[in-house]
């Protein structure tokens, strides 16, 4: 009944694992962290036990019901010779907001015709493991690029969770189906893939150009490949993402003016336009300030 009414609601995969200690993470996750790969990401460090145990974010919870909504556009930017390039998912309006919006509808739905159930809803709101419930609840095995795949859709989507106290019956993670292929390690061009299931974020794409507030380094001159917010190389390159299909989100679709935007718009970019076409989105995390230091340093200092 639930997985129908996740459906209903739009989302595309709908799984249930029992709230439980992540074993298996806990020291994964210690070694990651004290290796610095989270690099100025350093909320990433706080609440280690609560990151681990959801009974911790929601006393008594017996069941993490973990979802997935599908945001791959029907049509990508930047793919004209030069051009710069925004991550497939900053596309649209800010997903927390519409992944919050489903998930409130969800709970309320449990509500009615089941009782009183509490629980809480999240999305990137606080130190939970997205990923791992998800592989945990059979929505798709863990890739080699560290994102969740689905044999059937490929991995581009926004994982949410719905945290509960009412004991659901579990769900069975998924084998994995990446074999022997290495794409999308061959491919990420500033080695933040340093082995098979293992990213060191602080050489990401997508943390150089989002979350580091610091000047872009100078080890990375030349390998930005015009991405000024985010990245999807790992993704674009994996061979399950040939089953991708296009959102049917209304919320997912490309923001008025973005598609439209040429690389002499991008270089010439005021404060007042970027608040007017990017103030429903996902790029605002980066401010004004970043995606103009990301648009220089693509420019001019790591142009190729």
């Amino acid at each position: 009944m639930i997985k129908e009414e996740a459906t209903r609601l739009g989302f595309s995969f709908c799984g249930i694992s029992k709230a439980a200690f992540l074993e298996e993470e806990a020291p994964l996750l210690e070694q990651w962290l004290k290796n610095g790969f989270n690099g100025q990401m350093g909320y990433m460090e706080n609440h280690f036990d609560m990151r681990l145990d959801p009974r911790m974010l929601v006393p008594g919870a017996k069941s993490v019901i973990s979802l997935l909504l599908n945001y791959f556009p029907e049509m990508t930017n930047g793919d004209e010779a030069g051009a710069y390039k925004v991550s497939k998912y900053a596309y649209g309006k800010d997903y927390h907001k519409v992944l919050k919006s489903k998930l409130k509808e969800l709970h309320h739905f449990i509500q009615e015709n089941i009782g009183e159930v509490n629980g809480r809803a999240f999305v990137d709101s606080a130190p939970v493991m997205d990923k791992a419930w998800a592989k945990r609840s059979g929505l798709g095995w863990m890739g080699k690029n560290t994102n969740i795949i689905s044999k059937s859709e490929g991995s581009f989507y926004f994982i949410a969770e719905l945290i509960v106290d009412l004991d659901l019956q579990a769900d069975s993670p998924v084998t994995d189906h990446c074999g022997t292929c290495t794409r999308c390690i061959d491919a990420c061009p500033t080695d933040a893939l340093i082995e098979p299931y293992k990213i060191d974020a602080s050489r990401c794409i997508s943390y150089l150009t989002i979350e580091l507030r610091d000047n872009i380094p100078q080890e990375f001159q030349g390998k930005m490949e015009n991405w000024i917010f985010g990245c999807d190389i790992c993704q674009d390159v994996c061979p399950w993402n040939r089953f991708s299909k296009p959102t049917q989100v209304a919320e997912f679709s490309p923001l008025p003016g973005l598609m439209e935007m040429k690389k002499q718009d991008w270089d010439e970019i005021t404060e007042e336009v970027f608040q007017s076409i990017f103030k429903d989105s996902p790029m605002k995390r980066t401010k004004f300030e970043g995606l103009k230091r990301n648009v220089e340093a693509v420019k001019s200092l790591f142009k190729v």
